[in-house]
């Protein structure tokens, strides 16, 4: 039989303890920076918990729209993407949205009608912003017109042409 004693004080102790708490602190810290694959190093602020939040989000982008949502739904992004939504990720993804991680998942569309689009400024229900909504982020979204023949693009304001 081995037999091994080893004497220590409190000092030591404590010592040992504060350590402890650094590293999960550290650990903590790394996790944190990466639990949002929506906002990997951008400076787009994507939290959309609450009303404010989202007319916050929209409106970093220069966006005037109608405050209440036209629709509020529950979607799935899909887990195998099919020709036209691999189009719409990859829009999304080189707009600083990756729809991989939430493949499969439950979202929210929170729909809302847009008033300031250039060339539609005196019309109303013509041009829409969709946020795509998981656990309170944005993970990705579009501006499209529900006109025959439209458009669809990120959420950047278009550039006014003379």
């Amino acid at each position: 039989m081995f037999v091994y004693s080893v004497k220590t004080s409190k000092s030591k102790i404590a010592a040992l303890a504060v350590a402890l708490v650094a590293i999960i602190v550290a650990i903590a810290v790394v996790i944190g920076k990466t639990d949002t694959p929506a906002a990997t190093d951008s400076q787009i602020n994507v939290k959309a918990e609450n009303a404010e939040q989202r007319a916050a989000f929209l409106s970093q982008f220069g966006w005037k729209f109608a405050p209440d949502p036209v629709e509020v739904t529950e979607v799935i992004v899909p887990s195998d993407f099919s020709k036209g939504y691999t189009e719409y990720a990859e829009m999304n993804k080189a707009a600083g949205f990756d729809l991989e991680p939430y493949k499969g998942l439950r979202a929210k569309r929170w729909t809302y009608d847009i008033l300031n689009y250039p060339g539609y400024e005196d019309k109303t229900g013509y041009i829409q912003a969709n946020l795509l909504v998981y656990d309170g982020t944005v993970i990705g979204g579009d501006i499209c017109s529900l006109e025959q023949g439209g458009f669809l693009h990120s959420f950047e304001f278009p550039a006014q042409t003379q």
